[in-house]
């Protein structure tokens, strides 16, 4: 199974690429972590918000493979905590499909990427930075592989 991390947007700071990777090698082969940056849509020739964010979900949809559960991350999402998190890794990780986590971009995600999401998550009812919401992401999918595994990196 992977973990894609499907997210609007490309050439983050350096810290950003850096924290990232971090928490990518430490993912098991079982569980690994892949980055699919989608190129944002430029707000020229008077685009509105909804036709930037039309495109970009044509470039998701292109990106993704078939048959992956989704998971859109919004703010309004449900909360999850961290071992909430790893009940649902586990049902992943039986399912035997791919996971596709969705981070939508400056204007956030259209409505047709949502209604087609298995689950919208909020990693945090505050409106986060792009590049932060990658590393906080690849962070939490660690931290929920870990406490599937007993391994001492999330502490009760």
């Amino acid at each position: 199974m992977d973990l894609i991390i499907a997210a609007v947007g490309t050439r983050m700071p350096r810290w950003v690429d850096e924290a990232f990777a971090e928490y990518q090698k430490r993912m098991p082969r079982e569980a690994r972590i892949k980055l699919l940056e989608i190129k944002p849509d430029k707000h020229d020739g008077g685009k509105t918000a909804q036709q930037a964010m039309s495109v970009e979900a044509a470039r998701i949809e292109d990106a993704l493979p078939e048959d992956c559960i989704r998971i859109v991350l919004d703010e309004h999402g449900k909360s999850l905590t961290s071992q909430a998190l790893a009940k649902k890794m586990q049902v992943w990780l039986g399912s035997g499909r791919n996971v596709a986590l969705i981070i939508g971009g400056a204007d956030g995600l259209a409505p047709e990427i949502k209604a087609s999401a298995d689950l919208i998550w909020a990693l945090s009812p505050l409106t986060l930075p792009h590049g932060m919401a990658r590393v906080l992401l690849a962070e939490q999918l660690y931290r929920a592989h870990s406490i599937l595994h007993n391994h001492p990196y999330h502490r009760e």
